[in-house]
């Protein structure tokens, strides 16, 4: 019995590490990767300056915010085709009758989502603050709610872009219903760069941030199987 439960395991174990790289793959390659949401990124670090004014001392007080805002922004670019293309071409139909789970098939999806564009984005969220002013102290730490805000970033755009299969105009209904689920990443990691830059404790805004994040890596994916079979059936 342990060996069969050890070969199943592996057989799974298998099969979600190829779905993994398929998911990144394609995320990679979808529309320009993650160039197009870097891209918008660095556009919107780059114009703020010109909207508010150059002085240092307003572009240091609003950095790490305005970076983290435009963070959440940049990450809705690539979640439209997050199923829309396997719900079009019929991969959505195997997957659902694989031998994988959907729900842990959606989880790597999102997973794959994360790897191509949010760990990208995340990376070049510090570059963008520090441009804006912001001191090089807070690195570390935006760096750190970047990679964590960006995975709650994938997992909760994931259930709009499921509940969004086979709508017309997808990619706006999945903005409206991904907004107010980005509100509440925003807010803690917003506070806890915020509260470090004031020389506040800021442990509790991270922990806030990493908290949400598992609770949409362990529920995202039931919402979002729960969307794909009800757009299949």
């Amino acid at each position: 019995m342990n060996g069969l439960g050890s070969s199943v395991g592996s057989g799974l174990g298998s099969r979600l590490g190829a779905l993994l790289g398929r998911e990144t793959t394609l995320a990679w390659g979808r529309g320009g990767g993650p160039l197009v949401s870097v891209g918008f990124y660095a556009g919107v670090a780059t114009l703020l300056p010109l909207a508010i004014g150059p002085e240092p001392e307003r572009l240091a007080a609003i950095a790490p915010g305005a970076a983290w805002v435009a963070l959440a922004l940049a990450s809705l670019l690539s979640l439209d085709r997050l199923f829309e293309r396997d719900y079009e071409d019929g991969a959505l139909d195997h997957l659902a009758l694989s031998p994988v789970p959907l729900e842990l098939s959606c989880a790597a999806k999102c997973a794959g989502q994360w790897l191509a564009t949010g760990a990208p984005l995340a990376l070049a969220a510090p570059v963008a603050a520090i441009g804006l002013g912001a001191p090089l102290a807070l690195t570390p730490l935006i760096l750190a709610c970047a990679l964590v805000g960006g995975l709650a970033f994938a997992f909760t755009g994931g259930i709009g872009a499921a509940l969004s299969l086979g709508a017309r105009r997808g990619g706006l209904l999945t903005a409206v219903i991904v907004l107010p689920l980005f509100v509440p990443p925003v807010i803690f990691g917003g506070g806890a760069l915020d509260a470090l830059a004031g020389g506040l404790p800021w442990t509790a805004g991270f922990v806030l941030l990493c908290a949400y994040a598992a609770a949409a890596v362990a529920l995202g994916p039931l919402a979002m199987a729960a969307a794909c079979r009800n757009a299949l059936s």
